[in-house]
């Protein structure tokens, strides 16, 4: 069987016979008693076999990796066979996490040694060292004439590895691989780089390699143990998988700071909110605190500064990634130590850097997906015989509903499942280029390694030829773009094509250009005619515009009109609402499993409704079935009684309830459609696509997580007509001619482009600013597509937006779902916006309001609703 989870029959209370003596004595003497996943992992990675470890941080993880290969190598050293090469491998996906392992691992190395020799053992020394992109070329110098037996490094200098021509000699007697939080690398494109690196270096090493992942959480299992291992003569290599994770163990609970989350005054509820912090805070030993955007981390360290001034001072830190690496690091090693009772962070401390021993996880707001929580959540609860504990506190009716069902889904280990991109026709691109300067290959032999790796196995012959014809420089017209080829082709002595490096430049050009991180910088913003600087805007922001799209910009209101190279050209718009909010670029997307819950949970209570229980009934049930507190079953009972008495309808999983509100002269088409922004923003285009074509022109469009509005200029719209014409529609070429004048099209061309080799960000000594990398790619988008509009860089681009970025998928399994009647719409008509709208409403003005004007508003709404349902109590 290709991939086996394992059960409890399968574990091992004491470490593997054949294990050496002093190698037993020294884990006996250190520790009590195996660990979950060290029950398993030690007897496997001895004998060989590839192995998938899902465990809580804090399990012994890390030392269930390493021990095995430990005992192996101090035999190795005992019996003098132990050489100057590198016997395993170790991926991170953070430099901070490898500067971890190496200090972690100095204790084991040390004492093992010391407990050989007490026991009369001649052993050598076990060396280890970390190669990044920080490490010094002296350091690098002496690894080639003393190799370290364990290297650690990240997946970008792997590539550099594989292709550094004395070092990669060092690396052929291989035998280990570990790869930590593979959940993470699997979902990107580094994924996908790493893929192809671990089948390259395979194919190099003259030993199979043992393959061991390491994840804290990860769904389904099963899929990540494939992406880890890859094929071999077309099937699934074998994975055995230890899964010892268990969120039935957490201590979880929804906070809500207040009964009435409408009326209450915005100054009330945010002055209880940081007393609860506060009092959670002061309750535990160490707390770290969870944000979902880096402001609003800045801001929870400074308001609790202000608030509690004799309880605060140095004693708290704020961590994200627009920090300096000096002042993360101080934070980091603050924590550690133990002088911190409070750390607040955004994204930066979710992966597995030592920082001690934490209490207690806070989350304000949610952080929209149940496996991004259960991994914050776990970085609580380490010492022994203590569990993972955590809080959330929402602070509007949407996060509670959202939180609760996130909750109950931690609870019972029901995760989000990882996307993992295929066939990534950039990076393929790249890793052609890395092959080619090692050696001569064949067509054939470089395409049957490339389809070893999980995310290369479906690789069309096609998309090889294409990609191949493009690396070599077949197309005349990317000349005058300074585009040439980097590999030549050619036929062997049997007439079989073969390919190699063009050049010397070109291992210069692969060294110095690798990796799929783009280069991202904030873009200045200009008045049109008077060319007054307005600001900057980030990269992921301008993706979110196109022409016409009004935003606010230091509490003024702009409409886009164009950018170029760095420059954003706007139009003042005092008098407009925005249409994208600010915030929008930094705002994690709710995940599409978690979406399908919370319609699930809509249900359920939409059910108990219908069939006249009372709110107290939906109260007591929500308090006996989920993890929340009073006052959070409060607001959830009253949201969906009030938006049930409106309207009669609920949306959920299986119903969209798509409502025709009118506000004035225009009309607003909100779509109920609870799938998670990705998914949402790929229905709001096609959807919207289709709609201007019917009315003849544009259609303004509202983006988030629980919906979409479309902002129509007509007064009527027949919604079965336009559900037809989507129904009717390629949704893919839909969404493609949708996104081709974006800035969103511009800009992932430009990070495809670079990753493809294509512009070239670092060349002779210099390095190629952002500004003159987006010029050169809007001139090489119009060339390419007058070669051929599935040019393999093109083909990426649309893939990556509409597939990554975006959720076509699902956004395709719910409209065939609508469309063949498994799911149902329900068009309802409003003069008042329906509670669930309230949100997507406001959100086209929340950037030109305050605070407090957009919770008098929210309340206006509210007030409005509930004269119509009659209860203005």
């Amino acid at each position: 069987m290709p991939v086996d989870i394992l059960q409890n029959e399968h574990a091992e209370e004491e470490l593997p016979e054949q294990f050496e003596p002093y190698v037993k004595e020294w884990f006996n003497d250190r520790f009590e008693e195996l660990t979950p996943p060290q029950r398993y992992s030690f007897d496997l990675i001895h004998r060989n076999e590839n192995s998938l470890i899902s465990a809580p941080t804090g399990s012994g993880k890390t030392l269930s990796a390493f021990l095995s290969i430990l005992n192996d190598l101090f035999l190795r050293g005992d019996r003098d066979e132990l050489e100057d090469k590198v016997y395993a491998l170790y991926v991170s996906p953070l430099r901070a996490l490898g500067n971890d392992i190496q200090r972690n691992l100095k204790v084991p190395r040390k004492e093992i040694k010391q407990k050989a020799e007490e026991l009369g053992y001649e052993v050598p020394e076990v060396r280890s060292a970390v190669r990044t992109g920080d490490t010094p070329s002296k350091e690098r110098q002496k690894m080639l004439k003393e190799p370290p037996h364990i290297l650690i490094t990240t997946p970008e200098t792997l590539g550099i590895v594989l292709n550094a021509p004395k070092f990669k000699e060092k690396m052929k007697s291989l035998e280990y691989v570990i790869v930590d939080e593979i959940h993470s690398i699997a979902s990107g494109k580094r994924g996908s780089h790493l893929s192809l690196s671990l089948e390259r270096l395979e194919r190099m090493c003259e030993n199979e390699l043992t393959r061991i992942g390491l994840s804290a959480t990860q769904a389904p299992i099963e899929e990540i143990g494939k992406f880890l291992v890859g094929y071999e003569n077309g099937e699934p290599r074998n994975c055995n998988v230890v899964n010892t994770t268990a969120s039935q163990d957490m201590d979880l609970q929804v906070l809500s700071p207040t009964e009435d989350l409408i009326h209450t005054p915005p100054d009330e509820t945010n002055a209880r909110m940081y007393e609860r912090i506060h009092e959670l805070v002061q309750d535990h030993e160490t707390t770290l605190i969870f944000t979902n955007t880096r402001a609003a981390t800045e801001r929870v360290v400074k308001n609790l500064k202000r608030k509690h001034p004799d309880s605060y001072g140095e004693n708290i830190g704020a961590h994200h990634s627009s920090m300096s690496r000096e002042k993360r690091l101080e934070v980091e090693e603050s924590l550690k130590r133990g002088d911190l009772k409070a750390a607040v962070t955004s994204t930066s401390l979710e992966l597995g850097i030592d920082i001690g021993n934490i209490d207690l996880v806070l989350q304000l707001s949610s952080p929209k997906g149940v496996s991004r929580a259960i991994q914050r959540i776990g970085r609580s609860g380490h010492k022994l015989h203590e569990n993972p504990k955590g809080r959330v506190i929402v602070m509007d009716r949407d996060d509670a509903l959202e939180c609760t069902e996130m909750m109950r889904a931690a609870k019972e280990e029901e995760l989000d499942r990882v996307r993992i991109p295929r066939n990534c026709l950039d990076v393929l691109s790249q890793h052609i280029v890395g092959m080619a300067c090692n050696r001569k290959w064949k067509f054939k032999e470089a395409l049957e390694t490339v389809r070893k790796s999980y995310t290369f196995h479906g690789l069309s012959e096609e998309d090889y030829e294409k990609t191949m014809k493009y690396v070599a420089g077949e197309h005349a017209s990317l000349e005058d773009q300074n585009v040439y080829g980097k590999i030549w082709i050619d036929e062997d002595e049997d007439g079989e094509r073969v390919f190699g490096r063009r050049g010397k430049m070109t291992r210069v050009i692969y060294m110095t250009n690798i990796g799929t991180i783009p280069d991202e910088s904030a873009f200045r913003v200009f008045t049109r005619g008077d060319e007054r600087l307005v600001g900057t805007l980030d990269e992921e922001f301008l993706d979110r515009l196109t022409k016409g799209d009004v935003f606010v910009h230091g509490g003024e209101t702009y409409e886009f009109k164009y950018a170029r190279g760095m420059k954003v050209y706007v139009d003042e718009r005092p008098d407009k609402s925005p249409t994208v909010p600010s915030w929008y670029s930094e705002m994690l997307p709710l995940s599409y499993d978690l979406g399908k819950k919370i319609g699930r949970l809509n249900s359920r209570i939409k059910g108990m409704l219908e069939e006249g229980k009372g709110a107290d009934e939906v109260k007591d049930w929500l308090l006996d079935n989920y993890y929340l507190d009073e006052n959070t079953s409060s607001s959830i009972t009253s949201y969906l009684e009030e938006q049930y008495r409106y309207v009669g309808e609920i949306p959920t999983d299986d119903e969209i309830v798509i409502e025709k509100n009118r506000d004035g002269e225009r009309l607003s088409l909100v779509f109920h459609t609870i799938y998670g922004r990705k998914v949402n923003d790929a229905l709001c285009r096609v959807f919207a696509r289709v709609l201007s074509e019917e009315v003849g022109s544009n259609v303004g469009i509202v983006v988030d997580d629980h919906g979409f509005v479309l902002i129509c200029p007509e007064e009527k719209v027949d919604v079965d007509q336009l559900m037809n014409g989507v129904f009717g529609s390629d949704m893919r070429e839909t969404l493609k001619k949708a996104v081709r004048k974006t800035e969103l099209m511009k800009r992932r061309f430009r990070h495809v482009a670079s990753r493809a080799l294509m512009i070239l960000r670092n060349y002779k000594g210099n390095k190629l600013s952002v500004g003159k990398q987006q010029m050169k790619s809007h001139f090489l988008l119009s060339a390419a597509e007058k070669i051929d509009k599935e040019f393999p860089i093109i083909k990426e681009t649309y893939r990556e937006i509409i597939e990554d970025y975006m959720d076509i998928e699902h956004a395709e399994d719910i409209v065939e779902g609508l469309e063949e009647g498994q799911k149902e719409y329900r068009v309802i008509e409003t003069d008042v916006p329906s509670p669930f709208a309230h949100n997507l409403v406001l959100q086209n003005q929340s950037d030109v309001m305050k605070l407090e004007d957009k919770k008098k508003r929210l309340q206006n709404m509210h007030e409005r609703v509930m004269e119509r349902i009659g209860d203005t109590d």
